[in-house]
């Protein structure tokens, strides 16, 4: 065989060998241009999670809408909105996320007024939920749902007129008394960039308290970042109240755990402090 005839069947091998390969990246999930931690989450046929949402109307091509941006301090109000996509159309199909297809978190900018609703979808696709906010003050908007399996977290700010006296955020602590329950936070010390478990116990009297089921766990838990509200994506476990979050920067972060017992849903929050 000629060299020049060699050369060309070295070189069809190499590329019979690089589709080969390709081809079993594809099959495996492996993405050799996503972070390890995506890439874990991709080959159990999951989207990776952003690390921090929220922080923005738009995102992914979708658009949160609200009705209106202000509402009335100390009387009910229906919040409507809708989730619009890139040619201004509303997005009707949603997937199933903790048991619910759309979740809307409200809570002031210094974090307090927090509010865990589950609206309701309308005819036309929009959504709609009774709210009673209290105090005056700017409010940040979170609908947080899934679409075609990829989890989104959309805000926007909610304004109520008013003489506003802003809070200044609790300090840390690993205990909270709730609605005559002690509520207690056992995690090692939190670090930028490294992942938490955040375990939490409920007693009463000293005693632990059974936990009835709340969105398809033992609990549900909502963090968010001191200053701009990021909403941190957090993995729960469905047999304890127990989570896995990623803390994405140092700083301080709010916690609200909310846990159903007899029935009714409790929340409670911790301020918890994240190192470099």
């Amino acid at each position: 065989m000629s060299p020049v005839a060699r050369l060309a069947g070295f070189a069809a091998g190499l590329a019979v060998v690089g589709v080969a390969a390709a081809l079993a990246g594809t099959v495996s999930g492996v993405d050799p241009g996503r972070p390890a931690a995506a890439r874990g989450a991709m080959a159990h046929g999951e989207p990776a999670p952003d690390a921090v949402r929220g922080l923005a109307v738009s995102g992914g091509g979708l658009t949160l809408q609200l009705a209106t941006t202000t509402a009335p301090a100390g009387r009910p109000t229906e919040l409507r909105f809708r989730i619009a996509d890139r040619a201004g159309r509303t997005v009707r199909a949603f997937d199933v996320e903790h048991t619910k297809r759309m979740h809307l978190i409200v809570v002031r900018r210094d974090m307090t007024g927090f509010r865990h609703l589950h609206p309701h979808q309308q005819r036309d696709g929009s959504w709609s939920v009774p709210v009673a906010l209290s105090d005056a003050g700017t409010y940040r908007v979170f609908a947080d749902f899934s679409v075609g399996g990829r989890p989104r977290t959309l805000a926007a700010d909610l304004f109520l007129d008013g003489a506003t006296r802003s809070r200044p955020l609790p300090a840390a602590t690993n205990s909270v008394a709730v609605d005559g329950m002690r509520v207690a936070l056992s995690a090692a010390p939190s670090r930028a960039g490294a992942e938490s478990d955040l375990r939490f116990t409920v007693t009463r009297g000293g005693r632990p308290v059974a936990l009835q089921d709340y969105l398809g766990a033992k609990g549900h838990l909502v963090a968010l970042r001191d200053g701009d509200l990021a909403f941190l994506h957090v993995h729960p476990d469905e047999d304890a109240p127990r989570f896995m979050a990623e803390f994405p920067s140092a700083g301080r972060y709010r916690l609200f755990l909310q846990f159903r017992v007899d029935g009714r849903v409790h929340t409670a929050e911790f301020t918890r402090e994240v190192s470099r």
